[in-house]
């Protein structure tokens, strides 16, 4: 079986070498020896390039007569949860929907995220108490990342 080790390796060699911003998301090794790279950047997207150049120094530096394996490389799709810190960071500003451990969900704008927390700001419009008209309420949620289940970026076509 191939050793995640040294795939993280490989990959982490071509990632120095490119200097772009690229990060690796997830990578699995199944018994099978199916490997899968889930790739993002800090800034802007992953190019075919990218996941092209990963891919060859992956496969030019394993051994097919003594390990067979499939190689898959890719970016962390929009329809994935966020994963990483650095990926919630890239997307401070964009509108998220949050689902807890416990089943609630919230939909907002990511202001902030690090390792430990991450606060998410909502509007409603909301009837007060002995007023006629709804107003705009505006709040900030703080969670801790340990209580969230998924974090995935809203898709709009506005």
């Amino acid at each position: 079986m191939i050793k995640r080790e040294l795939v993280q390796s490989l990959i982490d060699e071509r990632i120095a070498e490119l200097a772009n911003g690229l990060f690796v998301v997830d990578l699995t090794i199944s018994s099978a020896n199916v490997i899968h790279v889930e790739l993002d950047k800090e800034t802007g997207n992953v190019s075919i390039d990218d996941c092209m150049r990963v891919s060859r120094n992956v496969e030019h530096n394993l051994d097919r007569e003594q390990d067979d394996f499939e190689l898959h490389v890719s970016s962390a799709g929009l329809d994935k949860p966020l994963r990483h810190t650095k990926q919630f960071n890239k997307n401070v500003g964009r509108e998220v929907k949050v689902v807890l451990h416990n089943g609630s969900k919230l939909e907002g704008t990511l202001l902030q995220a690090n390792d430990e927390v991450l606060v998410l700001e909502t509007s409603k419009f909301e009837k007060p108490e002995g007023k006629k008209k709804k107003e705009l309420v505006v709040e900030q949620h703080t969670f801790n990342r340990t209580d969230i289940k998924e974090t995935k970026i809203v898709i709009s076509f506005k």
